[in-house]
C-alpha cells in the first residue's frame, strides 16, 4: 500500500514522504490516526506542487535550524541529580529531564527529538545526545550529569 505521510512517524518517514507499507499498517494505524493518506495520481501530483512551493521556505527553516544548532554546542548544561553510593543516582535521567534544562537555557526543544544514547542515565558523568531540529539538521549534545553536591 502506498501513502503519503501527514506527520513524521518514527522508523518509517518524514512528513510528505510517499512510503510503501503493508495494508494493514496503513488501514488499521496510519490511516485511521491520521499520520497518511492514500498516495493516488491526484494526490501525488498535489505534493509535488506543494513541495515546489515550500522548497524556498524550508531553506529558512534549516538555516534557523543550523543557527540552533550553533548555539547548542556552545551550551554547557549539567543536570543536578541525587547520587548515592558508587556515583548511581536515585532514579534516572531521560530525555525530558534534559529538554527541561534546555527549556530552561532558552532553546524549546520537543523532547521527542531528542535521543541519549543508551536510553536512560543511571550514573554521574559526561554524556551525549542526539537532538534532531530538522530533518536535515542533527546534532550530537554532549552534557554532563553530576550529583547534588556538584562533584562527580
Amino acid at each position: 500500500m502506498e501513502l503519503i505521510l501527514t506527520k513524521d512517524v518514527e522508523n518509517l518517514g518524514y512528513k510528505d514522504d510517499i512510503v510503501t507499507v503493508k495494508n494493514g499498517y496503513g488501514r488499521n494505524y496510519l490511516i485511521p490516526y491520521g499520520f497518511a493518506t492514500l498516495a493516488t495520481p491526484g494526490a501525488k501530483k498535489m505534493l509535488l506542487e506543494n513541495l515546489k512551493q515550500r522548497k524556498h521556505k524550508e531553506a529558512k527553516e534549516i538555516e534557523d535550524a543550523q543557527k540552533t544548532a550553533d548555539a547548542l554546542k556552545e551550551l554547557n548544561v549539567r543536570l543536578v541529580a541525587k547520587v548515592g553510593k558508587g556515583n548511581k543516582l536515585f532514579g534516572s535521567i531521560n530525555n525530558a529531564d534534559l529538554a527541561d534544562e534546555l527549556a530552561k537555557a532558552g532553546h524549546h526543544i520537543d523532547r521527542k527529538y531528542i535521543q541519549i544514547q543508551g536510553g536512560s542515565i543511571k550514573a554521574t558523568g559526561p554524556y551525549t545526545a542526539q537532538i534532531r531540529l530538522h530533518r536535515e539538521v542533527i546534532v550530537d549534545f554532549e552534557f554532563e550529569v553530576v550529583g547534588e553536591s556538584g562533584q562527580i
